[in-house]
């Protein structure tokens, strides 16, 4: 694993560019920063500021190599970059709530904007709830939307104007396709998770550990594994009398250290995957409020944790 600290403020958007060597970060305000590698620092090399809200949703295109914005402002930018300088162009989403998410589809060609409305844009269809997350299929038509009433619903977002006539799949062959799906696993003190391989689902948020979980054929999820395993504290293996008497010396109850044994020192905001794709995860991201970004390495864990099999 590699552990990178980028800012004081917390890192509640992340995005990477196609080949990982630029990241754009959100330090929860209405801001954008843009990270290059150059040698072993990270070194901020531009600042997106169009947006008038703190940014909610982040997403950067690998073909068109376009970023795309949404904030508490209620609106969307498409930035693209020309001569070395990043240009916002504004999109008006028509919604009465926060844009929550945004997601742009596997060919670059458009993209989905979940909100607090209880709707996402441009599909006509109400959500009854909070848009927090949205996940494209390869087809580029079909389109997954979670929300907080612990439900995920899928819609067709074909745009008749852009897309080709969808093929027939287990969702349905028609073009305005909706459906809903209860979510009964339901994966507590987390924020975000990914389907990282076709049967593997990595979940992290509040307790600041990505966890590892299996996903059966009965469409259950088990828990496997904490992919961070803290090393064990010296204090807490020391006998009750050296408790006191340090307890003495320092005249005080209180325990000052209050790092964590956790990589991240507090809750993580989003999980990606770093490199390949959803079929062969073999690295994945986490940025937390902590201002830190974490890299995770499915070999290298496979090898610290005992019994632990992934790939």
């Amino acid at each position: 694993m590699s552990l990178h600290q980028f800012l004081l403020e917390p890192i509640t958007r992340h995005a990477w560019n196609r080949d990982r060597t630029q990241i754009a970060l959100s330090p929860n305000n209405h801001e954008v920063h843009i990270y290059k590698k150059n040698g072993s620092p990270w070194v901020k090399a531009h600042e997106l500021k169009e947006h008038n809200g703190h940014i909610t949703g982040l997403d950067w295109a690998p073909k068109s190599d376009r970023i795309v914005t949404c904030g508490a402002d209620r609106n969307a930018c498409v930035w693209s970059q020309k001569d070395g300088v990043w240009k916002p162009t504004l999109v008006i989403l028509r919604i009465h709530g926060a844009a929550t998410f945004v997601k742009w589809s596997p060919l670059d060609n458009k993209f989905a904007v979940g909100s607090g409305a209880r709707l996402i844009s441009h599909i006509k269809k109400p959500v009854r709830s909070t848009v927090l997350s949205l996940d494209w299929h390869p087809n580029n038509v079909l389109l997954a939307a979670g929300s907080c009433d612990f439900k995920c619903r899928v819609f067709s977002a074909c745009i008749k104007e852009v897309d080709e006539k969808p093929a027939s799949t287990p969702w349905g062959s028609r073009c305005l396709l909706r459906a809903g799906l209860n979510s009964e696993n339901r994966i507590p003190a987390t924020a975000e998770c990914i389907v990282c391989l076709r049967d593997s689902v990595v979940a992290a948020g509040h307790d600041c550990c990505p966890v590892l979980f299996n996903y059966d054929d009965r469409s259950c999820l088990t828990f496997v594994s904490k992919l961070d395993i803290p090393k064990q504290s010296v204090q807490r293996n020391i006998s009750a009398r050296e408790r006191f008497r340090t307890t003495d010396k320092r005249a005080t109850t209180e325990d000052r250290n209050t790092a964590l044994e956790t990589l991240h020192q507090n809750s993580i905001t989003q999980v990606s995957i770093y490199e390949v794709d959803k079929q062969d995860c073999r690295k994945f991201c986490t940025t937390g409020i902590d201002g830190a970004m974490t890299i995770w390495d499915f070999k290298t864990l496979e090898s610290s944790i005992q019994g632990l099999r992934i790939m």
